[in-house]
């Protein structure tokens, strides 16, 4: 059985309620082959922890950078709270070691598993946010977070999104500009998985995968950027 004492001492955080902390990290997944389990899944927490981050981080750079314009703002802010920030810092606090999955979603290690930690994050918030106030839900972000990883966004120009900057790349290169096709695409409508290719001109950057077309580019954009070296 899960230890979750272990992951408060690691955090030093001491949880009043301590089933808010287990919910925060069930997936629906568990659920299905755990009937016993008396908690819920951590979605609606989830969906609470994403609007207190979105504010944390907010209020941040709105004081931090007092001449910039709402666009540098709005990019930096999406690079903090995107799903490989988030999943990188879920891996580095420990979070994987923690989440209740069933045995199949267990065994995927690759970018389902990246979102699954980018949403266990959101409901840590959620439940933190909950359990304690806002002010020790905005220590934890500005300390495990916003503080750890927005030097790197900034000096490696991360802010800017993979797709913007391929392009911007490309056209500076090659004179080019990407273009994007579908490659493939599976699953039922309401959980639908896609691939995507991009390309210059006749030449097959990479491919990348997502929940949409749009985050399949992105990932595709993402890969082309290491591919190429840009």
């Amino acid at each position: 059985m899960t230890d979750f004492s272990q992951l408060e001492e690691q955090l030093e955080i001491k949880f009043h309620n301590l089933d808010l902390l287990k919910q925060a990290f069930t997936h629906r997944s568990y659920l299905n082959e755990n009937s016993h389990w008396r908690l819920g899944h951590n979605e609606r927490l989830e969906f609470l922890g994403d609007a207190v981050l979105e504010l944390v981080v907010s209020e941040y750079l709105f004081e931090e950078f007092p001449n910039e314009p709402e666009g540098y703002l709005t990019s930096l802010r999406a690079s903090l709270v995107n799903a490989d920030t988030l999943a990188k810092t879920s891996t580095e606090l420990g979070f994987n070691d923690f989440i209740l999955l069933s045995k199949g979603e267990a065994k995927d290690t690759g970018r389902g598993r990246n979102y699954i930690l980018a949403n266990t994050f959101e409901a840590f918030i959620g439940a933190l946010y909950l359990d304690q106030d806002y002010k020790k839900a905005k220590k934890f972000i500005d300390k495990h977070l916003i503080k750890t990883k927005l030097t790197a966004i900034i000096e490696e120009k991360r802010f800017k999104d993979p797709k913007s900057l391929f392009q911007e790349r490309a056209q500076a290169a090659v004179g080019l500009t990407p273009v994007y096709k579908v490659v493939e695409e599976w699953g039922p409508d309401h959980d639908k998985h896609f691939k995507m290719a991009v390309y210059l001109a006749d030449e097959l950057v990479a491919e990348g995968e997502g929940p949409s077309k749009q985050a399949a580019e992105i990932n595709a954009a993402k890969n082309g950027l290491e591919t190429k070296g840009w």
